[in-house]
């Protein structure tokens, strides 16, 4: 049957508007008040998040435990504090553990080495060339390590390669990047042109770059409104991507945020790998809230297949303008747009307007109708909020401070304590039957790469063999809207075969090389229907 033109595109007009009204997902306030801002968040694979914000902010609102203090003449505002500014949340437990600080960890990086370790790199001050190694156990506290870095790290992005070591890359001032764990044959840094050019004097916007390690071992690195591909083993450009359309800027201080899209065909076939850039602020927003105008932020992302030969910048609407959203991917392959506002850009006091709605993307759908308006929270979560994806498929809010201080009267939006979770609509009640549970292997397992694995599990409902797939997501570090290290690979799906009443099993292969997987801790999710299961934890080496 051929449908009639008109009526072809009034009714695509209705699916299109009934995914932008949406109306999903819950969300849950799990802690009225973690005692600081949750400014950068690490979720371990003890189920524990590693909070911070920053030293110098003055009195949080939880003390160090045991009576200690913190004494640093350093320190800009107090000298001696008996506060803390970093905390552990247990996840199982709902519950909040205060962790020492040494140094300033104001705008710093991370990631999590192989070991499960989180590895955090600079800050400001006295931090900048600090690093700082936070085990996941029970009373563990930070370790820290003086002179660490090479060169100062505030505002710098890390990625882990393929071998284990971390990249950490750029930072205010900072052109060039470097190694960690430190070599005795490579413990200095290298310059990166790319950085100085992608540079608007006075304003930054090539802060907190977009880095993303693509399938061939390369990194793709996104700053300002301009890419390259980038062999660090040889420190050579391979290429350099199209400049982004509308040339306005995405990252910090006009930030947007990205996402490496899930990686699929991991076995075989085109391995392809695309990025998507949300959000931002036109050229000359910072200077023009600097001069009490506040822009509207912009409602664009741009998405690019950066494995092609040769690559274009396809552009998209969003339903809501944003800056400052974080973007998470879901155990399902969608992504999670979150937090942020309507108008401004980062920094003290130059947000505005909060955007209360989250945003689903589904990348599979057709341009046009992959954008789904989520049920809004009721905090603001402005300038140094955050978002990371928990085991059991929520995700974890928190953060918002847009003051040089703590700041809880006669502010705009004042300083947030508040930890809230976001229940994505696939953990509605009304799909428990649907919802996959995993039997076996049990959590915390290890795999080697291109290893087989034979994944059991339950459906009380009936299943629909050929919509089961198994997916692997890399825990992210957060922070000024970019989760350094995100990455879901989709391994395979619809080989599945009954083992019992209501139990199934699917085969599925590891990825191949750390080009696909850098070594490490993942959370491998069963999805039936778009219908995750709680993760369980693998170590891949």
């Amino acid at each position: 049957m051929t449908l009639n033109p008109i009526l072809l595109f009034f009714l695509l007009h209705l699916a299109r508007a009934a995914t932008a009204a949406g109306g999903g997902g819950q969300w849950a306030l799990l802690k009225q008040n973690i005692g600081i801002v949750a400014m950068h968040m690490q979720l371990l694979s003890n189920d524990r998040v590693v909070i911070f914000d920053r030293t110098d902010f003055g009195l949080s609102n939880i003390s160090l435990p045991n009576g200690q203090c913190r004494i640093d003449p350093n320190d800009t505002a107090l000298k001696t504090d008996c506060s803390a500014h970093s905390v552990e949340y247990d996840v199982a437990s709902n519950s909040i553990r205060p962790l020492t600080v040494l140094t300033d960890v104001w705008c710093s990086s991370g990631s999590v080495a192989p070991d499960g370790r989180l590895v955090q790199t600079g800050g400001f001050n006295d931090g900048d060339h600090v690093v700082r190694i936070y085990r996941p156990c029970s009373d563990c506290d930070w370790d820290e390590i003086k002179s660490g870095l090479t060169q100062k790290r505030w505002y710098a992005t890390n990625q882990i390669l393929p071998d284990g070591r971390q990249i950490i890359i750029g930072g205010r001032f900072q052109y060039n990047y470097e190694f960690y764990p430190k070599t005795n044959s490579d413990s200095k840094s290298y310059n990166l042109r790319f950085l100085a050019e992608t540079n608007d004097p006075k304003i930054d916007n090539n802060l907190y770059p977009f880095v993303f390690l693509s399938v061939d071992g390369n990194l793709f690195i996104f700053a300002n409104n301009r890419a390259i591909l980038f062999d660090y083993v040889k420190d050579v450009v391979v290429r350099n991507y199209p400049k982004m359309p509308d040339g306005n800027p995405r990252n910090y201080p006009s930030t947007g945020s990205g996402v490496l899209l899930p990686m699929k065909n991991l076995q075989g076939g085109e391995l392809g790998a695309e990025v998507l850039v949300c959000g931002g602020a036109p050229k000359e927003s910072y200077t023009s809230v600097i001069n009490g105008k506040f822009v509207g932020a912009l409602n664009t992302c741009g998405r690019i297949k950066i494995t092609d030969l040769e690559p274009v910048w396809v552009m998209e609407t969003m339903p809501l303008a944003r800056v400052m959203g974080d973007m998470v991917l879901l155990p399902n392959g969608n992504v999670l747009i979150i937090n942020g506002g309507a108008t401004g850009v980062a920094g003290w006091e130059c947000g505005r307007d909060p955007v209360l709605k989250p945003v689903v993307y589904w990348p599979d759908n057709p341009v046009g109708s992959r954008f789904e308006v989520q049920n809004p929270s009721t905090i603001p979560r402005m300038y140094h909020s955050t978002a990371v994806l928990l085991r059991d498929g929520r995700v974890l809010i928190g953060g918002s401070n847009s003051h040089a201080y703590y700041n809880f009267t006669r502010v705009l939006f004042p300083t947030e304590l508040r930890l809230e979770a976001f229940s994505p609509s696939y953990l509605d009640s009304e799909s428990d039957n649907l919802r996959p549970k995993i039997i076996s292997p049990a959590s915390s397992v290890k795999v080697g790469y291109g290893q087989r694995v034979a994944i059991r599990f339950t459906v009380t409902g009936s299943v629909n063999e050929n919509l089961v797939t198994v997916t692997m997501v890399a825990p992210s570090f957060n922070t000024h809207s970019f989760s350094m290290n995100q990455r879901l690979l989709v391994l395979g799906g619809g080989n599945v075969t009954t083992s019992g009443k209501s139990t199934y099993e699917i085969g599925v292969v590891t990825p191949g090389s750390g080009n696909l997987a850098p070594p490490g801790y993942y959370m491998l999710f069963v999805v039936h229907q778009e219908i995750p299961s709680e993760g369980i934890w693998v170590q891949i080496q």
